[in-house]
C-alpha cells in the first residue's frame, strides 16, 4: 500500500533513548489502525548522547546509533511502509551541539584545532575579529584564574573535567596557562557566553552553535544522508527547525525543494503572531501549526470572560501593567540587556562598519528590537524590501521614543537591506528576542488565563467569535491548504486537555475566582517558611486545576521552570535557592493537606462534564479543519502534560492499541480516553479515505508548494484551480442556541462541536435548536452509526456525545 504523498493525517512520535526505531515499528500497526498516513519524528540524526529530544545534533553524517543506526531506520521504514504509512522527519539546520565532550562535534573539533583556518571554519556563524581570532567558550564554573586548578593537560589534549580540548602543535609542553592563553580558542565562565560571545547561538542557548546555512557546502553535507533517506523514498516530508534563525528562509527552502523529489511535504515551524501571514514565496506546505492551535482554542473560549479574568489576575498578583503589551515589552527589553547582549554587541559593529555611529545608537537599536510586533522581517539582499518587512519596521519605529527616533529610523533603513549583513543579523536578533523575552519570560508573568500562552499566542485575547474562526479556515484552504494543524507539540507550554479544562474556567470566572480564594486563604497556613509569590501562587492554582491529579514531583518540578523562565524571584542564571525551596515546601505541604486536596478535586470535578465538551470538541475542529492535523503521541487519548520534559514522556502504546480494539470490537467508548480515541480514529480513518474530501488528491504535490497554490492540479490531484475553497464552509444551526454549533462542511461530509457548555447548560441546553445542514436528507453519524435529518434538533444529534461527524450518503 503507497501512503499519499501529502499526508492525510500525522503521529508525532518523540524518538529518545528507550525508545528508538525499533520501538516505533512496534507501534506502526497500532498507528496505521487509528488512521494515520505518516509517523512524524523527532530529529533523527546524531546528537548528544543521551539526548531526550535530538535537537542538539552532533553529526550529520549519521543516523543516531543510539536510536537504532541507519539499519534500524530502514526497518521501521519498511515496516510502515508495509502498512501504508510514510514518514516525515523533523530537521535541524539552524544549529549544532558544542558536545562535552566536544570532540564528539568533529567539525567543532578542527575549528578548536585550527581557529579561522580549519576548513570547517565557514560552518559557523562565528565573529573571529571580536575574539581576537579567537573563539569564546564560556564552559568554565569561574574565571579563568580560579578555575586554572582543575585544568589539566594529558593525552596532548587539554581536559577540564569532562571538558576536553585540542592543543595547538608546540603547545603541549607550555606552562598551563601559557598553553590556555595560546590556542584558538578562550575558556571562559560560562556567565561571558550571554555578554562577550562571538558566536551565534540558537538563542542563548550557549550550547547550540549556529550554522551557515547560506553556504551551499554546508547545506551540502548537513543535508546529505536527510536527502538520501528521502531520495530512497524512505522519507516522505520534512518538518523544518526555527526558519527564522536562518539568514535566508526563502532561499533555504528554495535549494530544499530542488534538492528533494517534487512532491516531498515541507513544513517550517514558523511561529505567526497576531494577524502575521506566512511569506507566500517560501515553498512549503505551510506552518507546524501553532497559528491553528491558537484559533483552535479561541473559539471555545468564552471572550465576554475577558474582564473578569483580567480582573482576578491582577487581584491575585498584584500586576501594575493594564495588559500584557508592557510585560512584553519589558521582557524583551531584559533579554536585550542580559541574555542576548552578546548579540546586540555584535549588530553594533556591523552598524559601525555601516557608518552608523551616533553615539545613541546602542540604545536605539535595543528600543527597536524591543519594539518589532512580530518575529522578524524578511529582507534579502539585491531585493527591495517586501511590503510587509517595511510595515513591520514602521510599526517597531512608532515604539521608539522620540530622543531615539532619528538614530533608529537610520538603523531601520539598514534592516530593510540597505546594509546586507545587519538586515540578516537583525532579523536573527528579533526572532531571539521574540522568542526569549515573550514566549520564554514575559509568558510566565502574565496569567490572566494560562492556556492562552501558547508558543504564538496573545495572551490578552479571550476568546474567537465563531466567524472569525470560518473565516481563518476559509483562508486557510484557499491559501495553505496542506499545512500542519496541531493541538498539543514537544514544545505546548500545556497540553490539549489541560488547555480545554482551562477554558471553562472562562466561562465561569465568578466561581472560579471564589474557589481560588478560598484555596488561597486555606493555604497560609503552610506559609511559615515563606513560599511563592502572588504570581507563582496563581500559577499554581491554575496548573493543579488544569493537570489534576498530579504528583507533588510534577508539580514541583514545572514549577521551578516556570518561575526560572520568568526571571522574577530566581532564574536559570541566578537561582535562588533559597526561595525556590520555600516554594517546593509549600507545593508539597498543599497536596498534603487534605481540605486543600479535596477542595481542589472537588471544583476539578465540577469541570469534567463541560471539559469533556470542549477536549471533543477541540479534537473535532482540529481533526476536521483545512491542513494536515497532527496527533501529538498519547493525544488520541486524555492527555494533561505540562511544558518539556513534563510532555516528552512514554506512552503505553499496548494500552492504546488495545482501547482501540475493544473501541472497535464493541462500538461504544469508555471514558473521556475512549471518547477521544474514538473522534480521533473515526476523523483520521475518514480523511485517509476520502482526501479529496478535503481538495488533496492522493497524486497531489507535483511541481511544488508554490505552484500548487498558483492553482495547479498535478498528478491527477485536486487543484486550487478546481476550487479547494469549496471543500470547507461553515454550517449553522437555528434556534435559541444556535451560537453554541461550531459546524464545517468539508467536502460532502458535516463535522459539528460544541462550544461554551457551561452557558449552554445554564440555558437549559439545546431547547428548539435544529441543524441546517446543506442538501437536506438523511446523514450518518460516522461515530455512533445513527441517521440524523438534516433539521434534526441539535440536542438529540448530541444525545451520546458532543460533537459528530455526519456523512451524507445521498449525494455522495
Amino acid at each position: 500500500m503507497t501512503p499519499p504523498v501529502v499526508p492525510t493525517g500525522t503521529y508525532r512520535l518523540q524518538l529518545q533513548p528507550g525508545f528508538g526505531f525499533a520501538e516505533a515499528a512496534d507501534a506502526v500497526p497500532y498507528l496505521a489502525s487509528l488512521g494515520v498516513s505518516h509517523l512524524y519524528l523527532s530529529p533523527i540524526l546524531r546528537a548528544v548522547p543521551g539526548s531526550g529530544h535530538g535537537y542538539d545534533v552532533i553529526d550529520h553524517s549519521l543516523v543516531s546509533p543510539e536510536l537504532g543506526g541507519e539499519t534500524g531506520f530502514r526497518a521501521l521504514a519498511a515496516e510502515a511502509a508495509g502498512a501504508g504509512l510514510g514518514i516525515v522527519v523533523d530537521i535541524v539546520p539552524n544549529h549544532m551541539a558544542m558536545p562535552v565532550p566536544e570532540s564528539l562535534n568533529r567539525q567543532l573539533w578542527s575549528v578548536l584545532a585550527e581557529g579561522p583556518a580549519s576548513p570547517y571554519a565557514g560552518w559557523f556563524d562565528i565573529d573571529w575579529d571580536a575574539g581576537g581570532g579567537r573563539l569564546l567558550l564560556p564552559v568554565l564554573g569561574a574565571p579563568l584564574d580560579d578555575a586554572l586548578s582543575d585544568l589539566t593537560v594529558r593525552d596532548g589534549m587539554l581536559r577540564y573535567f569532562d571538558h576536553t580540548f585540542p592543543l595547538r602543535h608546540g603547545t603541549a609542553d607550555l606552562p598551563l596557562r601559557d598553553a590556555v592563553e595560546a590556542q584558538h580558542y578562550r575558556l571562559a565562565d560560562w556567565h561571558e557566553g550571554d555578554l562577550r560571545g562571538n558566536y551565534r547561538r540558537f538563542f542563548t542557548v550557549s550550547s547550540l552553535i549556529a550554522l551557515r546555512q547560506e553556504d551551499e557546502a554546508v547545506f551540502a553535507a548537513t543535508h546529505a544522508v536527510i536527502l538520501r533517506l528521502v531520495r530512497e523514498g524512505l522519507v516522505q516530508g520534512l518538518r523544518i527547525d526555527h526558519p527564522d534563525g536562518l539568514a535566508d528562509p526563502r532561499e533555504y527552502l528554495r535549494r530544499l525543494r530542488a534538492a528533494t523529489p517534487h512532491d516531498t511535504w515541507i513544513v517550517v515551524e514558523k511561529i505567526l503572531t497576531g494577524d502575521e501571514r506566512l511569506p507566500g514565496d517560501w515553498d512549503c506546505a505551510g506552518t507546524t501549526g501553532y497559528d491553528t492551535l491558537r484559533r483552535i482554542d479561541g473559539v471555545f473560549v468564552d471572550p465576554s470572560s475577558a474582564e473578569p479574568l483580567r480582573a482576578l489576575h491582577h487581584e491575585f498578583t498584584g500586576a501594575a501593567e493594564p495588559g500584557f503589551e508592557p510585560v512584553a515589552r519589558a521582557g524583551k527589553s531584559e533579554v536585550l540587556a542580559g541574555g542576548l547582549a552578546a548579540e546586540v554587541a555584535r549588530l553594533e559593529r556591523v552598524l559601525d562598519r555601516a557608518g552608523v555611529t551616533a553615539p545613541d545608537r546602542g540604545e536605539a537599536l535595543r528600543e527597536l528590537l524591543a519594539s518589532v510586533p512580530e518575529y522578524r522581517p524578511y529582507v534579502v539582499a539585491g531585493e527591495p524590501a517586501p511590503a510587509d518587512a517595511v510595515r513591520l519596521l514602521g510599526a517597531a519605529l512608532t515604539g521608539v521614543p522620540g530622543r531615539l527616533a532619528a538614530t533608529a529610523r537610520r538603523i531601520a533603513d539598514a534592516a530593510l537591506g540597505h546594509d546586507a549583513e545587519f538586515a540578516v543579523r537583525f532579523a536573527q536578533v528579533a526572532s531571539a528576542v521574540a522568542a526569549k523575552g515573550v514566549e520564554d519570560r514575559a509568558f510566565y508573568r502574565w496569567y490572566v488565563l494560562s492556556s492562552l500562552n501558547e508558543v504564538g499566542g496573545e495572551p490578552d485575547e479571550v476568546g474567537l467569535a465563531p466567524a472569525d474562526f470560518h473565516a481563518y479556515c476559509r483562508d486557510l484552504a484557499e491559501a495553505w491548504p496542506r499545512t500542519m494543524t496541531t493541538l498539543s507539540t514537544h514544545d505546548t507550554k500545556r497540553s490539549q486537555d489541560v488547555r480545554a479544562r482551562l477554558a471553562v474556567l472562562a466561562e465561569m470566572p465568578d466561581v472560579w475566582a471564589a474557589a481560588v480564594r478560598a484555596w488561597d486563604k486555606a493555604a497560609r497556613r503552610h506559609r511559615e517558611g515563606g513560599g511563592p509569590d502572588r504570581y507563582d501562587t496563581y500559577l499554581l492554582w491554575q496548573t493543579l486545576v488544569g493537570a489534576w491529579p498530579i504528583s507533588p514531583d510534577r508539580v514541583v518540578s514545572y514549577l521551578r521552570k516556570a518561575m526560572r523562565e520568568a526571571d522574577r524571584s530566581t532564574s536559570w542564571t541566578r537561582p535562588d535557592t533559597a526561595y525556590e525551596q520555600a516554594t517546593e515546601d509549600f507545593v508539597r505541604a498543599v497536596l498534603a493537606d487534605r481540605e486543600l486536596f479535596e477542595a481542589v478535586g472537588s471544583f476539578v470535578e465540577q469541570l469534567e462534564i463541560p471539559a469533556r465538551t470542549v477536549s471533543l470538541g477541540c479534537t473535532m475542529v482540529h481533526l476536521a479543519m483545512p491542513g494536515v492535523p497532527d496527533v501529538y503521541q498519547g493525544g488520541e487519548g486524555v492527555l494533561r502534560t505540562l511544558v518539556d520534559p513534563d510532555n516528552r514522556g512514554p506512552v503505553d502504546f499496548a494500552a492504546a492499541a488495545a482501547r482501540l480494539a475493544d473501541l472497535d470490537a464493541a462500538g461504544r467508548p469508555t471514558g473521556l480516553d475512549g471518547e477521544k480515541t474514538l473522534v480521533t480514529s473515526a476523523v483520521l480513518r475518514w480523511r485517509r479515505r476520502e482526501p479529496g474530501e478535503f481538495g488533496v488528491g492522493v497524486g497531489d504535490g507535483a511541481g511544488g508548494e508554490a505552484g500548487l497554490r498558483a492553482g495547479a492540479a498535478p498528478g491527477g490531484g485536486v487543484g486550487l484551480a478546481d476550487g479547494v475553497g469549496a471543500h470547507y464552509a461553515g454550517v449553522y444551526a437555528h434556534g435559541s442556541a444556535a451560537e453554541h454549533l461550531l459546524g464545517m462542511r468539508r467536502g460532502h461530509t458535516v463535522a459539528l462541536a460544541t462550544r461554551l457548555p457551561v452557558q449552554l447548560a445554564a440555558r437549559g441546553g439545546w431547547g428548539d435548536t435544529q441543524l441546517d445542514l446543506p442538501g437536506g436528507g438523511v446523514w450518518t453519524d460516522l461515530l455512533t452509526g445513527r441517521q440524523v435529518r438534516a433539521d434534526a434538533l441539535v440536542g438529540d444529534v448530541f444525545e451520546r456525545l458532543p460533537v459528530a461527524l455526519l456523512e451524507d450518503g445521498h449525494t455522495r
